[in-house]
């Protein structure tokens, strides 16, 4: 299902999107060496629920999963890249963190992920990946637009990924979101332009460039969730929810004051 917002429902989705950048934002803060993943999850859960939304986690229990995931928000260390379940491990200096969020509320879901080092350690590595990733988002949203094709923004993301010399996986991407937080169409994110659905303004996209440093074949977890690189380098995630306008997008989740 494609979903086109109306106005209404953009509005309702951009306090989404501001929830959801607070709450990543929020965490990030607090992850110290020594912070517990299932502290980050417990602190998610608790400002979910004051600021009276839902999560889109907690119950989800797709067939790529061993569901339902039971956590309200992914916690991705190192080698893991996507759908961390949070589990009883103490962050440790030079740690890469990626978080993955999304927050239903008024109706409308809104979704990010936010990649980062722990401590003073900053291991080159894992700053260049964690930049390629936010580079490669940046290019997603300035090649969005009500004249747009989904292979634009796939091209715009790939070619920096290409570009900074990571391997592309394109079995996860980008998706549409709305009323539920997976919805089509799919943004891999690597292809051509000038292909794919034509955007239009009222739809909204999260887009999501993820990155292996030397790999793209994931290896799924014993908890039957986490995906990990397979020859266990580090990995990076950066993703925002987007809404095509009559001029543009507009990122629904950034952090306040950006």
């Amino acid at each position: 299902m494609i979903e086109i917002l109306t106005p209404a429902e953009v509005e309702r989705a951009r306090e989404t999107g501001a929830l959801v950048a607070d709450i990543l934002q929020t965490m990030k803060s607090r992850a110290r060496v020594g912070t517990n993943l299932l502290e980050i999850d417990e602190w998610t859960r608790q400002m979910i629920v004051d600021a009276g939304a839902e999560s889109c986690y907690v119950d989800y229990a797709p067939s790529f999963g061993r569901g339902p995931f039971g956590h309200y928000i992914c916690t991705s260390v190192n080698d893991a890249v996507l759908h961390g379940l949070p589990h009883d491990y103490a962050l440790a200096d030079g740690d890469l963190v990626s978080l993955d969020l999304a927050v239903l509320k008024g109706g409308v879901a809104a979704d990010s992920a936010i990649s980062f080092v722990v401590g003073n350690a900053r291991p080159q590595e894992s700053v260049a990946l964690i930049e390629a990733t936010e580079q490669a988002l940046a290019a997603g949203i300035a090649a969005a637009g009500p004249s747009a094709r989904i292979g634009d923004l796939s091209s715009a993301i790939g070619t920096v990924l290409a570009d900074a010399g990571y391997p592309i996986n394109l079995e996860f991407g980008g998706h549409g979101i709305g009323s539920t937080m997976h919805q089509d169409p799919h943004i891999p994110n690597a292809g051509r332009a000038g292909r794919g659905y034509r955007l239009r303004p009222g739809l909204l996209l999260a887009l999501e460039p993820w990155v292996m440093l030397d790999t793209d074949v994931l290896v799924t977890d014993a908890d039957g969730w986490t995906l990990r690189s397979a020859t266990g380098s580090r990995t990076a995630h950066s993703e925002h929810t987007i809404a095509i306008t009559a001029d543009g997008a507009e990122v629904l989740t950034l952090p306040s004051g950006r």
